[in-house]
């Protein structure tokens, strides 16, 4: 299964300013494309930190805080880089309480950004595509089990499970593999163990007694 990563979910080519860009044209920028924050970019086009609605605000409260983005901006900038995990940038994001982090390449430099908001489209994918996903990538390829030995049923992004799974020492690989699909929201577990693989009380493979 190929999960979705930060370069799949970010915003490519993401506007940017300098430490020298004056409060006024920070305003319009983040007016003119709808947007909370805005990183600030050296001359090679490197994060030096993110200047945002909440620093502007900051400005206009208080005295001596600056005027340009460099003396604005919050630094250093806290940045992801394309293969991030989803997981990983969601726990960043909450971890320093922003909603945006510019993406960087491996030379550093800024490349795209990803919201709160690119994270969370990865919940609004079909049901089907989720339903798709999960019969062809976790029951065929990746247990080696036929389609049909599974029904899959979702709905708003909740996988309900059932049929008979042999041996039933796949049954936590099962639930553990489509909880990892993207859009997944939640499993319901309605599988049936194969009996020839249960485990007995006292946790001893059961036997059939002659």
């Amino acid at each position: 299964m190929g999960h979705r990563s930060v370069g799949d979910l970010m915003t490519p080519t993401a506007v940017s300013v300098r430490p020298g860009t004056a409060f006024k044209e920070i305003a319009r920028v983040l007016d003119e494309y709808d947007i909370t924050a805005v990183p600030v970019v050296d001359g090679d086009e490197r994060p030096l930190g993110v200047v945002s609605e909440a620093d502007l605000l900051r400005r206009q409260t208080s005295r001596g805080v600056g005027s340009t983005a460099g003396e604005l901006m919050t630094s250093p900038a806290v940045v992801a880089e394309p293969e991030w995990s989803v997981v990983r940038a969601a726990r960043t994001m909450e971890k320093w309480k922003v909603k945006r982090l510019p993406v960087v390449d491996g030379d550093g430099r800024l490349i795209g950004v990803v919201s709160r908001g690119d994270l969370l489209r990865l919940f609004l994918r079909s049901d089907h595509a989720i339903q798709e996903e999960i019969l062809e990538d976790v029951v065929v390829v990746a247990l080696g089990l036929p389609p049909s030995s599974l029904t899959v049923e979702v709905t708003d992004g909740r996988v309900t499970l059932s049929g008979r799974v042999e041996p039933a020492s796949l049954l936590p690989a099962v639930v553990l593999l489509c909880e990892g699909v993207d859009g997944v929201v939640e499993v319901v577990d309605r599988l049936t163990r194969d009996r020839d693989d249960a485990v007995d009380e006292v946790g001893a493979p059961r036997r059939e007694r002659s």
